[in-house]
């Protein structure tokens, strides 16, 4: 049985807190809270112990899931390895860059598995796309929520943006060539709103808007490739793909006839890949809990989670330069 401890059991971490307990093969021992008020509520509701100090909590595990602020991330996670403990720690990775090589440099030195919350990876609309070849010209990406304060101890960038930011990574086999950005603070003291042009070695370019200040939700990617286009919508879980009919599409797509400019005739198919039907905080937590049994990579490790930041924190530094130039 792999003895699971929560630091952090806010928002978020209730919902971790619920999945895991649904999760075989693993106990929840207790959790860290600084929040009294808080923790009452969670040790009445779940029946599970508090631990008022972090390290204690740690020494009884096999591994931590760290849904405790930023600030926080980088300071749970050297505890928790230095222990030689796993650690599945919420995005981003850490607060600071020098803190995300410092957990780089901390895991490869060490025996442990470490995976970051990039839960974008396992939404339904985009597993459906798992065995589609994905290789895109051109990217559209736009992540618009409606205010809430929690959260926005962070900018816009490190909030919502870096979802996409770790999607992309994710798809795009390239190395980053140029990035140019435009953000600005609207009702925090760092970027609300933003927008993004990510141009990769390939020539794959990308375009990224991200608002934590609309006035409706919208998570959606158009993905532009020599044969296809492919829409994912993040939030109402579709996935949709337009393509030139070939002989091994399958009969559910639905297809018509596109006159060419020559007078000839291109069939064109239009599918919508079955969605499967997973819980998406679940199946990260359920795959970090595979790679601490059967000893293999986590699925989205720190390497993957320190990229994201680093793309993330040189949007934070073209904005900035911006703001000053204006």
């Amino acid at each position: 049985m792999l003895k699971i401890g929560i630091l952090g059991v806010g928002h978020l971490g209730k919902f971790h807190l619920n999945n895991w307990k649904e999760i075989s093969g693993v106990e929840v021992v207790g959790f860290f809270d600084p929040n009294d008020e808080n923790a009452k509520l969670v040790e009445a509701t779940y029946q599970i112990p508090r631990y008022l100090n972090a390290e204690e909590l740690i020494e009884l595990c096999d591994a931590v899931d760290i849904v405790a602020p930023t600030n926080f991330h980088h300071q749970l996670c050297v505890a928790a390895i230095k222990r030689g403990k796993h650690v599945f720690v919420e995005k981003p990775l850490a607060d600071t860059m020098e803190e995300a090589r410092d957990l780089v440099k901390l895991v490869k030195e060490s025996n442990v598995k470490l995976q970051v919350g990039h839960v974008e990876r396992f939404n339904p609309a985009f597993l459906a796309l798992q065995n589609h070849k994905l290789n895109p010209l051109f990217m559209e990406v736009h992540r618009l929520a409606q205010f809430n304060p929690r959260g926005t101890e962070v900018s816009v960038i490190l909030d919502l943006m870096i979802h996409d930011i770790d999607i992309i990574l994710s798809i795009v086999k390239s190395e980053v060539k140029n990035i140019s950005a435009s953000g600005v603070a609207v009702m925090t003291e760092t970027p609300d709103i933003a927008n993004v042009r990510i141009e990769f070695n390939n020539g794959c370019v990308a375009n990224l808007t991200s608002s934590r200040i609309s006035m409706k939700k919208m998570r959606k990617m158009r993905l532009f490739q020599k044969d296809a286009y492919i829409g994912i919508d993040f939030l109402n879980k579709k996935t949709e793909i337009i393509k030139q009919k070939t002989e091994d599409d399958t009969d559910e797509a639905f297809t018509f006839d596109l006159e060419t400019p020559n007078g000839g005739k291109k069939t064109v198919a239009v599918a919508n890949p079955q969605i499967p039907e997973v819980n998406a905080i679940k199946m990260e937590l359920e795959r970090f809990r595979d790679a601490i049994v059967n000893n293999t990579p986590t699925p989205v490790d720190e390497v993957a989670g320190f990229r994201a930041m680093d793309i993330a924190h040189q949007i934070l530094a073209k904005i900035k330069q911006n703001s000053l130039l204006a």
